[in-house]
């Protein structure tokens, strides 16, 4: 579930994308019930639309086409 801010948080462009992420792996059964690491989950396919918005976020910042249609994410 993503979270909005009134001021944006210290980071960069994807940091809201980003933290929204964590949190969503931080909160699965993966990590909570079996013990994975946040990593092993994120491989595994857990929290796969935040994995997807923070990579066209990334993308974004490359493409030159950014310019005029502004970087995706929050």
């Amino acid at each position: 579930m993503p979270r909005y801010y009134e001021d944006k948080p210290e980071g960069g462009a994807c940091a809201g994308v980003k933290e929204d992420l964590g949190s969503c792996l931080l909160q699965s059964d993966c990590v909570l019930q079996e013990g994975k690491s946040p990593r092993q989950c994120l491989k595994e396919g857990n929290c796969k639309a935040l994995k997807y918005s923070f990579f066209e976020c990334k993308r974004s910042m490359l493409d030159a086409r950014s310019r005029f249609r502004g970087r995706k994410g929050y």
